[in-house]
């Protein structure tokens, strides 16, 4: 049988498909026993059960945006949490107790070298700057070297007084600006940590600006240098009014300054100035300008002092009464090393290496005084300067062998400093007699503490842990240990208990020798002698001359407060200048230490060694 399909074709009927409803119904039974006999999965029973009732989702509608239910709870929840917890937190840092991490407060050499500082603001000669921040200093010395007929000067303004009195030493005053110059080389880092690094710079160029007045600096070659301005002598009895004889206010002064000058035998000056303009060259050389002026006044100056053969104060009994140099050949090799340094020109570095130059200088002689430090005797100064050269550049053949001697000398020198060798007796305070008990000791012991730490520093610098002295070796701190108790005992560390630093601490002197700060600003004119009478006063200085180093005590620790005695009270330039090195080489130790600046001072010196050649060119077949 056959029947139609609705898809296109024939549709065979069987007779089996005919069967009767029960047999239909027997046959499903026994299917469904059969499905029943396994178990069915999802999908199946999905099929047999149909679709199931989903569950409805609940929503929160906000006004602008409908969000599920179940995020919004979760989301109030978390910022409920995270501000609980935030003001948990809050709370614990209110109540727990906070300690402030403060700036520790500067050490005692970095306070007392803020106060050695100022000394030279009460020194200056000229008309002041504003900002030179003493307030009983005013405009002086205006007049100073004007008017002279047919001089090789224009004017002479300027410059630094040189002590109490109102006499402008130009010898020790060429020495003072090299030492501040070699300190800010050394140091400079520290000076800009303690805030006086534009201070003491500025300190610089004023003295600078004065030197080359007193030359004609933009000659190749000059005949005449000014020694000094203003006189003092008295020991003739005379009583025309002079910087000794009279006691003023630089202010007042009204007599006669006459000008002292060199014009051959003066080579020990010529060659000091041409160190101090030599060493601030390299402290201003970021002023090219500038720098090359004092470049060329040095090595001007420094010829003249050669060709000119001759102590400078040989000539003039002021000069050998007051400041008189025992001879030159140390400052040949001092201003020599430093235009070396200045201009990288081997020529100076010949000149001073020639075993000669260092013979006469008593680089070998040895004798009570030697490694004594001081504007007379550069030879420590000048071979610690050159023992750096070795110590960080090594230039080798042919300077080894004398810069090996002056290295050598140096660490002798260092070991006659240590209290464990007999070279220099020492107060029972504790102060070393450089000097050998004479009077005014300080400067020398500044001078010294300023070499022990620097070398120190060199060593540090140069991964050197010590030196010997003889067989012993002694470790770099010995050097800084010797150099504190010497600062410490001028800063108040001694049996008097009183600092020689005037304005530092509560007990120093009130006397001090100096004419500025004996006479009060009080719009009264003290003529020559008017002055005498504040010269005399038992009451103490209207005035205090912060930052002035006193001359010190004796070698029995005893000091007299007394003005007229100027061995004890008589603060001077080079003195200063010196403690005011000590001071900053030592300054924030406690945080750092060997912060010298390696670099600096080679700025101008080339290649020690010649250029290799260039590699050869590739090989051609």
């Amino acid at each position: 049988m056959y029947g139609r399909d609705p898809w296109g074709g024939p549709l065979e009927i069987h007779a089996t498909d005919s069967a009767t409803d029960d047999d239909r119904s027997r046959n499903l039974n026994d299917i469904d026993r059969a499905a029943l006999s396994r178990p069915l999965d999802e999908t199946q029973q999905s099929w047999l059960l149909g679709p199931t009732e989903q569950k409805k989702k609940k929503y929160v509608d906000l006004g602008c945006i409908i969000v599920s239910r179940k995020i919004f709870v979760w989301t109030v929840g978390t910022i409920v949490a995270a501000a609980l917890l935030a003001g948990f937190i809050t709370l614990i840092v209110k109540t727990v107790p906070r300690h402030h991490h403060k700036t520790p407060p500067p050490d005692n050499y970095t306070m007392a070298l803020h106060k050695a500082l100022k000394f030279f603001n009460a020194q200056k000669s000229g008309k002041l700057p504003r900002h030179n921040n003493v307030s009983w200093r005013g405009n002086s010395g205006l007049q100073d070297g004007k008017g002279e007929t047919g001089s090789f000067y224009k004017d002479l303004v300027g410059g630094y007084y040189d002590a109490g009195d109102t006499i402008k030493f130009n010898f020790p005053m060429a020495y003072a600006m090299t030492m501040l110059s070699w300190s800010v080389i050394e140091y400079s880092a520290k000076y800009e940590a303690a805030g006086e690094l534009v201070h003491v710079k500025e300190l610089i160029k004023w003295g600078t600006d004065y030197f080359l007045k007193t030359f004609n600096s933009t000659a190749d070659s000059i005949d005449d240098l000014v020694s000094q301005v203003g006189s003092g002598n008295t020991d003739d009895g005379s009583t025309d009014p002079n910087d000794h004889y009279c006691w003023m206010r630089p202010e007042d002064m009204d007599y006669k300054r006459p000008v002292t000058t060199c014009n051959g035998g003066c080579s020990d000056l010529a060659a000091e100035m041409a160190a101090a303009l030599a060493s601030a060259s390299i402290v201003f050389k970021d002023n090219r300008e500038y720098s090359k002026k004092l470049v060329h006044g040095a090595k001007t100056v420094y010829q003249f002092g050669r060709t000119r053969r001759g102590r400078y104060s040989a000539g003039t009994a002021e000069s050998a009464k007051f400041y008189n140099s025992s001879m030159y050949w140390d400052e040949f090799i001092w201003g020599g090393a430093w235009l070396y340094y200045a201009t990288g020109n081997v020529t100076y570095l010949d000149l001073i290496t020639k075993p000669t130059m260092a013979k006469h200088a008593g680089a070998f002689w040895g004798g009570p005084y030697y490694g004594v430090f001081s504007w007379d005797n550069k030879l420590a100064g000048a071979q610690l300067l050159l023992s750096r050269l070795r110590l960080f550049l090594s230039p080798g053949y042919p300077y080894e062998e004398i810069l090996r001697t002056f290295h050598n000398q140096t660490s002798i020198v260092m070991c006659s400093y240590l209290p464990y060798f007999n070279k220099f007796n020492r107060t029972r305070g504790g102060l070393i007699e450089l000097n050998h008990g004479d009077p005014q000791p300080l400067q020398y012991a500044a001078n010294a503490a300023f070499l022990a730490t620097l070398y120190s520093d060199y060593l540090d610098a140069a991964d050197t842990p010590g030196w010997y002295c003889g067989p012993n070796f002694y470790s770099t701190n010995v050097l800084r240990e010797f150099a504190r108790t010497q600062i410490d005992y001028i800063l108040g560390k001694n049996p008097r208990k009183m600092s020689y630093l005037v304005g530092f601490g509560t007990k120093f002197p009130k006397h001090v020798h100096h004419r500025g700060a004996s006479i009060p600003k009080n719009k009264v004119k003290y003529n020559c002698k008017g002055g005498w009478k504040w010269r005399d006063s038992k009451k103490p200085n209207p005035n205090t001359i912060e930052g002035a180093m006193v001359a010190g005590p004796d070698k029995r620790d005893g000091f007299r407060d007394v003005r007229t005695n100027y061995n004890y009270t008589e603060p001077t330039l080079a003195g200063n200048a010196g403690l005011v090195a000590a001071l900053v080489a030592l300054s924030g130790e406690e945080e750092a230490t060997g912060t010298i600046d390696k670099n600096t001072i080679f700025s101008a010196v080339p290649p020690l060694f010649p250029t290799p050649p260039p590699p050869p060119a590739p090989w051609k077949p």
